[in-house]
């Protein structure tokens, strides 16, 4: 490294980092580093013009000769180096026991050397003045001490007097203390078990609650369905099984039973099977309005068999007055058909003059006589329950007319059944 003037140095300023260039009576025997530049200088170049002069051999003898001078330069500047080195490492070892022996980092530059010695004549001062500060002090506790020293002792001996009060204090403190741990650790495991009992106790009252719960809504569900059953016995008391049994309606120009219409038209040709099913429900209603008023009839009992009911004379008992019929050229000429349906006409006079037996304002719509219904609604024509010889319409007709009788009938049984109730 070079100073400003351009002379090599070895070491900076530890505060400043600028080069510190050491005086030469630092080290006597150091030199500066140098080399023989007029050598080196002497023997860089050799002319061009001067080379072209010389033998091949000539030539041979000065490579060797200037080979042999550049080794002997090298050799020497090795050890110039090396004894710079040596004296650079010396000086360096220098610095470091000096640095280590204070608390400054050397070296130092000549102007940080000077703001160092101010700062330290400043300690040294302030070092001075407490020196004397605390020379005066000593001597004044010197003179009071001798004063105090009786007052001293006896605070002393109060305060032993104090120190031993409070270490018997200590002590019982200690006693105390460790009579409360065992009070507490008692505490605690009685608070253990008490929350053992808790738990058992919740666990316990859980369950009964859970069970109370469960029959209450037991209670509750038993109540409603006391409340369910009582409601429905209202309804069904006030229901009347023959309505709910047999619905008798209309059709447009037939009469129904329970949706089964009862008749045909040439427009509307109705099943047979349909046909036999209205009159199997005719009967089956009349038979049950006999039996709830008790009354049996006189000369036909009625066999209710679903499509199949027939009607036996009490007089011949092995014949059978069948109340269906399977239509086709027999239908024309079915007598045991149209007997059925005239004995079915029959009975149901016979009910009406027996109820009017027990109720005299009792009546029917229509008036039947000798298998004819009669029209009371100002025609006055009467209308034939057969189908021999008779038309389809006014068979129909009759068939209605039956129906409303025996629907005004059903009505009658119905209240007397409500008012019994």
């Amino acid at each position: 490294m070079a100073d400003k003037n351009g002379e090599v140095v070895g070491f900076v300023c530890q505060r400043c980092c600028q080069p510190v260039r050491l005086d030469p009576s630092f080290d006597q025997d150091f030199t500066d580093y140098g080399l023989d530049e007029g050598d080196n200088s002497s023997n860089k170049t050799i002319d061009k013009e001067h080379a072209n002069r010389y033998e091949e051999d000539e030539v041979d003898r000065l490579v060797v000769r200037r080979s042999q001078e550049e080794k002997a330069n090298f050799e020497a500047a090795e050890a110039q180096a090396k004894s710079y080195n040596d004296k650079i490492k010396s000086r360096a070892k220098l610095f470091d026991i000096l640095s280590s022996q204070s608390e400054i980092d050397h070296p130092l530059c000549d102007e940080c050397g000077g703001l160092l010695l101010d700062f330290l004549d400043q300690e040294l001062d302030a070092a001075e003045v407490d020196c004397r500060t605390y020379s005066a002090f000593l001597d004044s506790s010197d003179k009071d001490g001798e004063e105090d020293i009786e007052s001293l002792q006896a605070e002393l001996q109060k305060l032993k007097a104090e120190e031993e009060n409070l270490q018997k204090q200590l002590k019982e403190g200690e006693k105390e203390r460790e009579s409360l741990l065992e009070e507490r650790e008692t505490q605690k495991q009685e608070a253990l078990r008490l929350d053992q009992e808790e738990e058992n106790f919740m666990l316990e009252y859980h369950s009964l609650e859970k069970r109370r719960i469960e029959f209450e809504n037991e209670d509750r569900s038993v109540d409603y369905q006391m409340i369910y059953a009582q409601l429905q016995i209202e309804r069904l008391k006030r229901t009347n099984i023959f309505n709910c049994a047999f619905h008798i309606w209309h059709r447009g120009h037939f009469g129904t039973i329970n949706n089964f219409r009862l008749g045909r038209l040439p427009t509307v040709p109705v099943e047979w099977n349909e046909i036999n099913a209205a009159w199997g429900q005719t009967a089956l209603l009349l038979h049950c309005l006999a039996k709830k008023i008790g009354f049996t009839f006189l000369r036909y009992r009625l066999v209710p068999y679903g499509s199949y009911s027939f009607i036996e004379p009490l007089s011949d008992k092995s014949r059978q007055l069948t109340l269906f019929c399977n239509g086709g050229i027999r239908y024309l000429w079915n007598s045991k058909f149209d007997l059925a349906m005239v004995a079915f006409l029959d009975c149901l006079q016979q009910f009406k003059e027996e109820v009017e037996k027990h109720d005299s304002g009792f009546s029917l719509p229509y008036k039947m006589s000798k298998g004819k219904i009669e029209d009371s609604s100002g025609s006055g024509g009467s209308y034939s329950i057969k189908t021999q010889f008779n038309s389809e319409e006014r068979w129909t007709k009759a068939l209605k007319f039956m129906l409303t009788n025996l629907k005004w009938a059903l009505a009658w049984v119905s209240s007397k059944c409500l008012e019994n109730d």
